[in-house]
């Protein structure tokens, strides 16, 4: 697959013109090799894709790329893979995705970009104490209405969530977030929101620290480390299936035994500069990526007259 090399652009194109640029694109592709194989094609010439998962991959591949995201931000894709991650949740520049607690944004910054022409990009945050003010999230999209106009937000009251309309979602996604739940004991009620703001056949993608199996849950409340079987637990009572699982962000030099469990490795390296360059060395934690999806509805049946 050979990916655009151009100057990333604040957005998406539209999706369907583009699919009409390809299609008529090819024929005359085809007639143009038979009539100048004996030319050089020119250095520089870009190949346009020519199925959906490739309109997807370049369109990934600006977004990642895109000078909008921080030096910082940038540095954690060696750990966080996120073209490989999106791609295995299914991600296309047409879906309707809610992402859970976005944090400062990581995922942010590519998705909504992403989304913003064709698709639906909604951020979705607990709701903030009183007097909190306006959160990083909210200034980091204000800033720059080139990339987050369309962004659309909801807040969730955690122990009693409601993220939409039941059905509206085509993808929910999170990341590194499940264990912050386990320890508030908001877990359950966060998975059943999940399953209900999506759309029959609607996908789950979660991405989250992996503790070993057979870790008592005491422990991971402390390490933040959870089972594998435990997350899927997690989503199977609240009415998904496993779709599958994969090794994208596995990171086996990762021992999971920190004095301050995995708050120990970067990024956010709470011992600071002791034993900094070990945990440097070590990188992010080891992770369970997951794609998990909402059955679709039985099909009705009549009964025999």
């Amino acid at each position: 697959m050979q990916r655009l090399t151009r100057k990333p652009r604040p957005g998406v194109r539209r999706f369907a013109i583009a699919w009409l640029g390809v299609l008529a694109w090819l024929p005359l592709a085809a007639m143009a090799q038979t009539a100048t194989d004996d030319q050089d094609e020119p250095a520089d010439m870009l190949v346009p894709p020519t199925s959906a998962a490739d309109f997807t991959a370049s369109q990934l591949d600006s977004m990642i790329a895109g000078d909008w995201r921080g030096e910082a931000e940038r540095a954690r894709d060696v750990y966080r893979h996120p073209r490989e991650t999106l791609q295995f949740f299914g991600i296309r520049p047409d879906r309707s995705v809610i992402e859970i607690s976005p944090s400062s944004g990581w995922y942010s910054a590519i998705l909504a970009p992403l989304l913003q022409d064709n698709g639906r990009y909604i951020a979705a945050a607990p709701m903030p104490k009183p007097g909190a003010g306006e959160s990083a999230l909210q200034r980091r999209f204000a800033a720059d209405p080139g990339h987050y106009g369309k962004v659309q937000s909801v807040q969730y009251d955690p122990k009693a969530p409601v993220l939409g309309e039941p059905g509206s979602a085509d993808m929910v996604l999170t990341f590194r977030n499940v264990h912050n739940w386990v320890m508030a004991d908001t877990a359950p009620a966060m998975f059943q929101a999940f399953f209900d703001v999506l759309r029959p056949g609607g996908v789950l993608g979660v991405v989250e620290h992996r503790a070993d199996a057979g870790t008592s849950l005491e422990a991971t409340k402390t390490s933040g480390y959870l089972p594998v079987a435990f997350v899927v637990k997690l989503a199977t009572d609240a009415g998904f299936v496993l779709d599958e699982s994969s090794e994208i962000n596995a990171n086996p030099k990762d021992t999971k035994d920190y004095p301050d469990g995995v708050w120990t490795l970067p990024p956010t390296l709470r011992l600071g500069e002791k034993d900094r360059a070990k945990y440097l060395a070590i990188g992010e934690s080891d992770r369970m990526t997951l794609r998990f999806v909402k059955p679709l509805a039985p099909a009705s049946t009549t009964a025999a007259e």
